[in-house]
């Protein structure tokens, strides 16, 4: 079913339901790796994943459809993945960057990571990034994302966007290669 009839499905009460089980069938997946690849942890991101749809569902009437609905269910699945690591970080009282320090050590006792030690340290040396950039770099290299949705979903310019992601590129590669 296409986007656009699914949203006028969502926004009708006798179809809602129906809608927004397509909905989470099409876009789960995507959904759950692009915040996985935040939050790092399998659980977590499934906890996040949910609160994403919740906030879809309850906020379907206010979606202008000024953008395609993957872009506006994204920015929410960014927007609560970071708010999970900033209560995170505030319970433990400690910073973002220690935290995700703490989660790649994680990652290594995580029975649903099944990559290899490359894998591994690329996600360390992704995790070494500012936060901005990790996104961009994860959205870009990863979900293989265009720059104008990216731009979209984090309601900032291309040109940001792509300095972001060179800069990134340029700091992983940098990680790797000392190994």
């Amino acid at each position: 079913m296409r986007d656009n009839i699914v949203i006028k499905e969502l926004k009708s009460s006798t179809t809602q339901e129906k809608a927004f089980k397509t909905l989470v069938e099409k876009y789960k997946e995507r959904l759950y790796w692009h915040i996985r690849r935040i939050v790092l942890d399998h659980d977590d991101a499934d906890d996040v994943l949910q609160n994403t749809f919740i906030k879809v569902y309850r906020n379907i009437q206010s979606f202008k459809e000024d953008s395609a609905i993957y872009t506006w269910m994204y920015r929410i699945a960014t927007n609560e993945a970071l708010s999970f690591l900033q209560k995170r970080a505030k319970f433990y009282d400690t910073t973002s960057q220690e935290l995700q320090q703490k989660m790649i050590e994680n990652i290594k006792a995580d029975e649903y990571f099944d990559g290899d030690e490359i894998q591994l340290k690329l996600q360390e040396a992704i995790s070494t990034l500012p936060e901005k950039q990790r996104i961009v770099f994860n959205m870009k290299y990863f979900e293989e994302l265009k720059y104008e949705d990216m731009s979209a979903i984090l309601e900032t310019s291309v040109g940001a966007l792509k300095a972001s992601y060179h800069h990134a590129v340029k700091k992983i590669e940098m990680q790797l290669t000392k190994l």
